[in-house]
């Protein structure tokens, strides 16, 4: 009875609980957070949680994925790696049916069921990497992953046998619950325009480093959001798509980047009202490329490496080289055909420092 009485007792507390919780998951290939769900489903997020605080998960493996489909684990049995042949079967018939989610989306956290067993529910789980409509209406969700989907991206990249068993150990190294913190300010949203001037970004590239400076008493909110896309790591495998000798050389186009954006990094991705100001475009001047819209402006930058007036109040101007000319005119010198260098010219990461 004892056991009864504390399942009950877990049950009213996640559906009476006034702050909402997570589940912070550390494996061997990154770490992820869970956002627990227990008003769609109290008794599975109550054992979820009491497995979880008894160390319960530390040590198991995500044992089944399907590549950029979904990952299972949970097993506890999957703790012993002689055990392997029995993956998939422990932990279960622990929780009672519960309602089944309409839609099973991308980030969704379920419970496993034993098929034709509703009451089969307990220890392991699944995370949809994609939306997964041909599952809907078939499974309790729990939980949603609020951060690290590219982690359980790469998760379900692990090799699989004929049977779909992971041929390697991604290991849960541990498990643990905490209330959800309040949303952090946005990065470089409370300085005030003097603060931000004492940034710098160093632009790493294939023909050497590029130091820049800002000018926020220009263009606070394009200098606010470089730097954080900066931060972000954005602009880090991109390259300079674009060389036009006596003009500019062009970078930050997402088209170049070398891996997709994370769902985090996408996120900061948006368009910018223009901020055109009375900067001159002259040699090392650095600003926002745009299309014709004038408010399109959204990632991509160049740097004049002459004195262009008909650029002048028609893009906005938000930086400046103060060293690393020799890379700039080494960029602009490489082989092209027509404004595309011939041979892949490498922004590999912009890092922000602060004088």
């Amino acid at each position: 009875m004892t056991n009864i009485w504390l399942l009950a007792w877990l049950v009213v507390s996640a559906m009476q609980s006034p702050v909402a919780k997570q589940a912070v998951v550390e494996t061997s290939a990154g770490t992820f957070i869970i956002d627990l769900g227990p008003e769609a489903a109290p008794n599975q997020v109550a054992v979820f949680t009491k497995l979880v605080s008894e160390g319960a998960y530390d040590g198991t493996i995500f044992h089944r994925m399907v590549k950029y489909g979904m990952v299972q684990g949970g097993d506890p049995l999957s703790k012993d790696a002689s055990k392997r042949a029995l993956y998939g079967t422990g932990g279960l018939n622990l929780v009672k049916a519960e309602p089944r989610a309409a839609k099973l989306t991308r980030g969704s956290v379920a419970a496993v069921l034993v098929p034709g067993k509703p009451d089969s529910a307990g220890a392991q789980f699944f995370i949809a990497v994609v939306d997964q409509p041909g599952l809907d209406g078939q499974y309790t969700v729990f939980g949603h992953v609020s951060d690290g989907l590219e982690i359980v991206q790469k998760i379900s990249e692990t090799p699989v046998d004929a049977n779909g068993l992971a041929t390697e150990r991604i290991e849960i190294r541990t498990m643990r619950i905490r209330d959800t913190p309040p949303p952090a300010p946005e990065p470089f949203s409370t300085e005030a325009p003097q603060a931000l001037a004492a940034y710098r970004a160093v632009l790493d590239t294939s023909a050497g480093p590029i130091t820049m400076e800002f000018l926020p008493d220009k263009a606070p909110a394009h200098v606010r959001q470089f730097l954080r896309l900066a931060q972000a790591g954005v602009y880090d495998g991109m390259a300079f798509h674009r060389v036009a000798p006596g003009f500019v050389i062009q970078t930050g186009a997402l088209a170049s980047r070398a891996a997709p954006l994370t769902e985090k990094q996408q996120a900061l991705v948006h368009n910018l009202q223009p901020e055109f100001n009375d900067t001159r475009h002259v040699k090392g001047i650095v600003s926002m490329a745009r299309g014709d819209d004038p408010a399109s402006a959204t990632t991509s930058f160049f740097i004049c490496t002459a004195t262009s007036p008909a650029l002048d109040g028609h893009y906005t101007a938000f930086g400046r080289v103060v060293e690393g000319m020799a890379a700039v005119d080494a960029i602009e010198a490489a082989p092209r055909n027509g404004e595309a260098p011939i041979a892949r010219i490498d922004l590999r990461t912009v890092r922000i420092e602060k004088r």
